[in-house]
């Protein structure tokens, strides 16, 4: 097994820029299970991928996922991101991931990339939309479109002072992660959806945050759905109305994560979250009242990479 896959004509690569134990028990991470659930049931299924076998805490990755399609080099988020002030996400501030060694051992350089998604604008998501030059943040692909739904754009944006559950948790990601980019103008703010080519189609599917996204693929014969921070956890899949502590919206993400497992169950598509470690995606099948892992994708098993963080 490998870290690509091909689906239909596009190609789907795995960079790992973080993969281990994040900080927080299951119960913390999903208010909405009871810990007892987790001790009698889930911890078992979900060893060594998802919780961490000695300390019993969730695991989870930041990752980026190349998307080769139509000759073009996509990028699905971006992590955290190297030399970031984050005070009140400490975990992820001042970073030295060697995640750009590791794009580059995929054979992919900061200037050939085309085009980067950002599924919602979480610290984890949109790190390395920048690099630090001098003292000054630039954008880390200059060539690129960089997408953002502009719903997030807005209401991550410190001049329009809307509150979140994170409290300050986000704090400095807009100034140092998004504006730059922003301003030098490679932003393209969608709203509704947004074809990206033949191939790839980005979609709100609101909850998580105002602006959390979907990637569609479709080519061929198959399909895939990126779908960002909607599934933390395969605990979520047998348990779809189960929320992270990290949502804005709970009742519009447990909508937004029902509809799009039964669209994965009804298609056969391919479920590709942000933080999965372990095979990092999986296919998924209705049950009688939710729905199930059907299999798990042909990728190697992610291996930790030491560090901590909390998946937002």
């Amino acid at each position: 097994m490998s870290q690509t896959i091909e689906l239909g004509d596009v190609s789907v690569t795995r960079i790992l820029e973080f993969y281990g134990p994040v900080g927080l028990r299951p119960e913390t991470f999903f208010p909405g299970i009871p810990s007892t659930v987790w001790e009698e049931e889930e911890t078992a299924r979900l060893r060594p991928d998802f919780v961490d076998g000695a300390t019993g805490v969730v695991k989870a990755a930041t990752q980026t996922w190349v998307v080769r399609s139509e000759g073009r080099t996509i990028l699905i988020d971006t992590g955290a991101g190297d030399h970031k002030e984050r005070p009140y996400s400490p975990v992820w501030g001042h970073r030295n991931t060697g995640y750009l060694d590791r794009l580059a051992a995929a054979g992919v350089t900061p200037q050939d990339v085309d085009v980067v998604v950002n599924t919602h604008l979480h610290v984890d998501h949109v790190g390395w939309n920048t690099r630090l030059e001098g003292r000054s943040w630039v954008p880390t692909f200059p060539r690129a479109v960089y997408l953002m739904a502009r719903d997030d754009f807005d209401f991550w944006n410190p001049a329009n002072e809307r509150r979140s559950v994170l409290g300050r948790g986000n704090q400095n990601v807009f100034e140092d992660s998004v504006a730059p980019v922003h301003e030098a103008g490679q932003t393209l703010l969608w709203e509704g959806s947004h074809r990206i080519d033949g191939n790839l189609r980005l979609d709100l599917a609101a909850g998580h945050t105002p602006g959390s996204s979907v990637v569609t693929l479709e080519s061929g014969t198959d399909r895939a759905l990126f779908v960002g921070d909607l599934l933390h956890s395969p605990a979520q899949v047998v348990r779809p109305d189960c929320n992270s502590c990290f949502c804005e919206d709970p009742a519009g993400a447990r909508a937004s994560r029902r509809r799009l497992l039964g669209w994965a169950s009804d298609h056969r598509a391919l479920v590709v979250p942000a933080h999965f470690g372990g095979h990092g995606a999986l296919e998924v099948e209705r049950t009688a009242s939710a729905f199930a892992v059907k299999t798990w994708a042909p990728l190697s098993r992610a291996m930790p990479t030491g560090g901590a963080g909390v998946a937002r």
